[in-house]
């Protein structure tokens, strides 16, 4: 598996790049198969933050990203955390991948009426393509503030299931996926709530 440590504004010395890499490539035991990963360090300059070290793992493999994330005191803590969630996410991911590989699973999960909208896509939950860069205007609202869209992102969309997209949006680490719903073959969203669920929204 490739490795990059991107160490921030963090001195990592030779013996903690070692260590840093002893423990991420243990998540090789959780699923193989894995190509590359990522480790970012980071710390947050808000002084109201007592967790200010920031730990982000990001690993590539069976055509998918699997990323956490996690904050605390020292980047030593940070790093455990996000190891302790990322072995979670990759073996939630075995699962489904070991459910795909029965026969009857096989047989259920062919392409909806969406599949079309798969073509000239990437890895799931990473862009198939970004825009350059560029700042778009928006009109101010009642509270007066005048927003910027500033940078612009293109997906190849894939037909999954609702389920399938909630699971894709938690190894992601993000509040919303955007798929094919192969469902009805529609556009879709699901996005986590507040309260803890989840939610569906879907194209007419």
């Amino acid at each position: 598996m490739e490795l990059t440590i991107r160490p921030g504004g963090t001195a990592i010395s030779v013996a903690e790049r070692a260590r840093i890499e002893e423990k991420v490539r243990k998540s090789e035991r959780y699923l193989t198969g894995l190509e590359r990963a990522e480790v970012r360090f980071l710390t947050e300059h808000n002084p109201r933050i007592a967790a200010r070290e920031v730990c982000e793992i990001t690993v590539h493999g069976h055509g998918r990203v699997v990323r956490a994330r996690a904050a605390a005191t020292d980047p030593v803590t940070a790093l455990d955390l996000a190891m302790e969630r990322l072995q979670e996410r990759l073996t939630r991911l075995k699962g489904r991948l070991v459910g795909r590989s029965h026969p009857r699973h096989r047989a259920s999960a062919s392409p909806g009426p969406g599949a079309g909208a798969a073509a000239g896509g990437s890895e799931e939950g990473e862009p198939a393509a970004s825009g350059p860069r560029r700042e778009l205007v928006v009109p101010e609202g009642p509270g007066g503030v005048e927003a910027r869209i500033v940078r612009v992102k293109r997906f190849g969309l894939k037909p999954m299931t609702p389920a399938e997209a909630v699971l894709e949006m938690e190894l992601l680490s993000h509040n919303f996926f955007f798929f094919t719903n192969a469902e009805s073959g529609r556009s879709a969203v699901v996005y986590r709530r507040e309260d803890g669920d989840v939610g569906l929204i879907e194209s007419t």
